[in-house]
């Protein structure tokens, strides 16, 4: 499995001693040797690797990894390149484009967001293969609260964006005046009517990066494919 080597270490070092992470540890291991699981074991710790604590701007919470082949790499609702977007990103891409007038891209790799410092992190970091939910309750869930938590005692402007009840589950644990938090429904087929579309959380959190002197982020996915 990936391991953890930015700046996300020294605060979340402490979980690595914890019994929990060891069973959790040993779980993931035998999963791994036993099934197909997604992402590939390099991948679990993508959202961390990819976006560093010191550089964390907008936190976007998901669930679990996509349970498809080929699809999961470690950050929420984003997929390789290759792989058709799946129906969640797609609606977010329609909300972006009605809401910054965003084209919609041919991909779902959401890495540029992951380097302007949005931290893609799901809840659970993965799965069996086409188990939705499979891993859920083995470990991870302490894991990531530990991870929002650290979040949520950076004394410095953020957003977090929460989709859908289990990311607005986490709202408890955050508290500080200088952190918005914007929740809407999760833009999944099932639930995106009831409120997701005309949230407008893109242009909502780069209002208030830009209030707090910070840059905004381009969320504009490219085109990949040559036309």
């Amino acid at each position: 499995m990936g391991a953890i080597a930015n700046d996300w270490l020294k605060p979340l070092s402490p979980e690595f001693k914890k019994p929990y992470y060891a069973k959790l540890y040993k779980t993931i291991l035998e999963e791994y040797q036993n099934h197909q699981v997604f992402p590939p074991s390099d991948d679990v710790f993508n959202a961390f690797s990819l976006t560093p604590l010191s550089e964390v701007k907008v936190v976007i919470l998901g669930q679990d990894p996509y349970h498809g082949d080929g699809q999961a790499h470690g950050l929420c609702f984003s997929v390789k390149p290759d792989v058709e977007i799946p129906p969640s990103l797609v609606n977010i891409y329609q909300e972006l484009k009605d809401d910054l007038g965003c084209y919609i891209p041919d991909n779902g790799y959401l890495v540029k967001w992951a380097k302007q410092g949005v931290l893609l992190l799901n809840t659970v970091l993965t799965v069996r293969a086409h188990q939705a939910y499979s891993h859920r309750g083995i470990g991870w869930e302490e894991f990531t609260d530990a991870a929002i938590r650290v979040l949520a005692e950076q004394d410095r402007p953020m957003v977090f964006i929460l989709w859908g009840r289990p990311a607005q589950a986490k709202k408890a644990m955050l508290h500080n005046p200088k952190h918005l938090i914007l929740e809407a429904p999760h833009p999944s087929p099932l639930s995106a009517y009831r409120g997701f579309f005309g949230s407008r959380p893109f242009s909502r959190t780069n209002e208030y990066l830009e209030q707090n002197g910070l840059a905004p982020i381009d969320w504009q996915i490219e085109n990949v494919r040559q036309v």
